[in-house]
């Protein structure tokens, strides 16, 4: 398997990896030019979207400044919104449902690394993917961690720093999140 496999699949691999160092270039580029386009009209930066990321679905709409690692892994339901300074590190897959609404700074982090310090040591690393349903609401400042699946229709307080699953529907805050009470 390469690098670029062993990353896709979850398994340990090397950032350092030629292959992945393209890639990661290529996504710094494109990131240059969509956050350098700020005041393009919405058709524009849409397209500029689907150009760079696994999926933009209709309606769409990331503020600049954005900053991820691929772009390629992330996608996008219909009329997702990403308020500004939003960053995901997609080393795997980051999925955001429909109608779903981030607020500024959220930090969406599929990277992760092993517990091991001499397997940290020598650069190595892996990715759990992060999946978001649908018309849920990401408060501002908000930190999903590697793994974390959010259910449809939940609310994630500012700030929370969310560690583990949350249903659909629920209400979580603080750090770590968790359930809000009444």
């Amino acid at each position: 398997m390469t690098q670029k496999e062993r990353m896709l699949a979850g398994e340990l691999y090397r950032a350092d990896d030629p292959e992945l160092s393209a890639d990661a270039a290529r996504a710094a580029a494109w990131m240059a030019r969509y956050n350098g386009a700020a005041g393009a009209g919405a058709e524009d930066r849409h397209a500029m979207l689907a150009e760079g990321l696994g999926q933009a679905g209709a309606g769409a709409v990331v503020r600049s400044p954005f900053h991820c690692d691929y772009g390629c892994n992330i996608h996008l339901g219909e009329r997702v919104f990403l308020n500004f300074g939003c960053v995901i590190l997609d080393v795997v897959r980051v999925e955001i449902g429909a109608g779903t609404q981030i607020g500024p700074g959220v930090q969406i982090l599929t990277a992760d690394h092993p517990r091991d310090p001499a397997l940290r040591a020598e650069g190595w690393e892996f990715g759990r993917p992060i999946r978001i349903g649908a018309n849920v609401w990401i408060g501002g400042g908000a930190l999903i961690l590697p793994g974390v699946t959010i259910g449809d229709d939940a609310i994630i307080g500012a700030g929370s720093v969310v560690t583990r699953d949350v249903a659909r529907g629920a209400t979580v805050m603080g750090n770590p999140a968790r359930p809000a009470r009444g």
